[in-house]
Formats: structure tokens, sequence, C-alpha cells
């Protein structure tokens, strides 16, 4: 078997799926992190392309190894393992169709067969209080029994802390004591202050809290994990096993939140997750695309034997389900695995054509 294309698509004009097509007729399909979208595609379709053509797609360290080392010089970080990402979910693809099997099953087993989701609420900086108290009791009437909030102050420190405190508050009377809560500060706070409010949030109950200061803060992290009892998680902006390596030695956080839409995909994260577990570190990845990346999560947390926690999800988007002929479904609150080959999704080839034309 080879490769015979490589093709990255953006549709709606932010997804960007992946496909890995054969000489044998099977399809693989991938997705990259939307931040930069052109980019993104530009690189899979330019760069990376080039790389796989007439390989072997079930090769798939050799092929992630080429992948990361020939461009190296491109860098490392960001764009590069974003759009490696796209192609390697894909080549896990077609690997569960070749063997017959699930992604998890290849990926030594399947410890639960449906996901325990937590709502990942964003968009707090702009929003009161009783807003976000608002949408936080529409996602509990929708069935979620987990809910993190977000608050998105766009990498400034120290904004409105009072602000935030208040609306903790306002959510945790909706959630109580049986619905876990959590709180993102997007990389908002200094590490005092940051200790300062995860004293107030533990008064309270929070279940874990991520993000509390600057993304290469690793000393910070540390000062704020020793003095909080609440676990303190970060990891989205980490894209290497190295970089997790220096988060969890020097940054010493609690849990670890890798994407795997963004840090390589299946192959980079499942090192990651061993480089976790060799230092007792909780896995809860960062995930924020519903479709493809979700489903290729959830083959990956259900192949974890300790990987309990709620894992993120951003919400249905039935735009993107339409592209799909049997979508992921939410059902009171958490997603069943998809056992079929692969990743368990399938294209509706014509709709796909469609948003593709469109975008």
């Amino acid at each position: 078997m080879k490769i015979t294309d490589v093709k990255a698509t953006i549709v709606f004009g932010r997804s960007i799926f992946v496909q890995v097509f054969t000489d044998e007729g099977v399809t693989g399909i991938g997705e990259c992190s939307p931040m930069n979208a052109q980019v993104l595609a530009h690189f899979v379709n330019t760069v990376l392309r080039p790389i796989c053509i007439d390989q072997n797609p079930l090769e798939i360290d050799k092929l992630w190894t080429a992948m990361f080392y020939r461009p190296y010089k491109l860098g490392v970080m960001g764009a590069h393992l974003e759009a490696i990402a796209g192609v390697d979910i894909a080549l896990w693809d077609i690997l569960g169709k070749v063997t017959g099997q699930p992604v998890c099953i290849l990926l030594g087993g399947c410890y639960r067969d449906k996901v325990r989701m937590y709502a990942s609420l964003g968009g707090g900086a702009r929003r009161t209080p009783a807003e976000q108290a608002r949408v936080v009791a529409d996602h509990l009437e929708k069935g979620y029994t987990a809910i993190k909030i977000r608050m998105d102050w766009g990498y400034q420190v120290d904004v409105d802390p009072d602000k935030d405190w208040a609306m903790f508050q306002e959510c945790k009377k909706l959630t109580g004591d049986g619905v876990p809560l959590s709180f993102d500060a997007n990389n908002g706070y200094s590490p005092s202050t940051a200790i300062i409010q995860g004293r107030k949030f533990e008064s309270l109950g929070i279940y874990h809290f991520e993000e509390p200061v600057m993304v290469d803060d690793y000393a910070g992290y540390a000062q704020v994990a020793h003095a909080l009892d609440v676990p303190v998680s970060a990891g989205e902006h980490e894209y290497t096993r190295w970089q997790f390596r220096d988060l969890i030695q020097q940054g010493q956080v609690d849990i670890i939140q890798p994407d795997i839409v963004k840090c390589g995909g299946i192959s980079e994260i499942r090192k990651i997750a061993a480089l976790g577990e060799a230092h007792h570190k909780h896995m809860v990845p960062h995930q924020t695309q519903p479709t493809i990346g979700t489903a290729a999560n959830l083959h990956f947390i259900a192949s974890l034997r300790d990987a309990n926690r709620p894992q993120e999800f951003t919400g249905v988007n039935e735009r993107l389900n339409g592209l799909f002929k049997e979508p992921l479904e939410l059902k009171d609150g958490y997603i069943t695995l998809p056992m079929k080959p692969g990743l368990g999704l399938e294209l509706d080839e014509e709709a796909f054509k469609r948003a593709a034309e469109e975008s």
C-alpha cells in the first residue's frame, strides 16, 4: 500500500480536515488545529504532502519522524506540529480501516465505551457574572454533568480578578456540590494573584484550575501548584514530549493537557501520555474541535486506564455534524465511542464537497 495524495481542506472558513488517499482505495481522515487555517492547510499541502507521497501509510512512526525532522528549520512548534497532527490522525484512521479495528484497540485496548464530557464555556471576559451563569444553566439543562468556565482575557494579566471571583460564585450556585465546576484563567494571572484566586475558588470547591499564569512561566506554575490544594492544569500551548517534560518537571502541574490536533496527533500524544504516567499526572487533553478532533481524542482517552476525569467538549456543531454520515452524539453528558474501524467517522462526500466549495 502506498500514499497517492494528501489534501488539507478548509471548511466553513475555519475547520481544517485532512484526507490521506492510498492506491488501495482506503482513505483516512484527520484534523488540524484551526488557529490559522490558511497557513496550516498550505503547510500540509506543500510541505508534508511531498514527504508522504509514495510512502507506506502503515509506517506511521517512520512518517511522523520524516514530517517532523525534514522541515525542522521551518519551525518546530506551532503550525508545524499542528499540520503533522492532521496527517498523523488520518494515518491512524487508515491503519484502523486496514486492520478492521477501532483506533482505541490499536492503542492497546478500550477501557471505557463512553466518555463523560465537561461543557467548556468561554467568553467570560465579555460577559457579566449573571450572563455567564445563564450560559451555565443552559448547559446543565442540556444534560452536562461537569462544567468549566473560561475567561479569555487575551493574555493580559490581572485585568479584573474581582469579576472572575464573582463569576465563579454565581456559577457555583447553579452547579452546587454535585456538578464539578472548573475555572480556566487562560493565562490571566500573575502567580501571586493566581494563589489568592485559587484559595477563594477552593473555599467553594473548584474541580481544577486551568492555566492560571502565563504560558512560559514554569516557575510561576510551580509556585501556584505548591501553594494550592486544587489540581492545577496546563499544556494546550505545548507541542512535543520535550516541552511536556519541562512543563512536568519545572512547572510541576497536576494535570497535563496536550491537544491531539495541535501536538503532532495520536503518535505524539501517546508518548506524552507515557511521560505523564511516569510522573503520576492526570491526563485531561485540551480539545475544541467537536468532530474529528474529538473522535481522535476519545479513542486516545479510552485507551488510558486512569483517564477517568471528564473531558473537554465545546458543544455540538450541527453544521459540522452535517458533514458526517453518523456524527458523534452527546447524550446525558457522555459521548459513546464510535467503534467502527479507524476513528469510526465517515464523511458524507457530497456534503463535504459542497462545504469545501463554499469556503
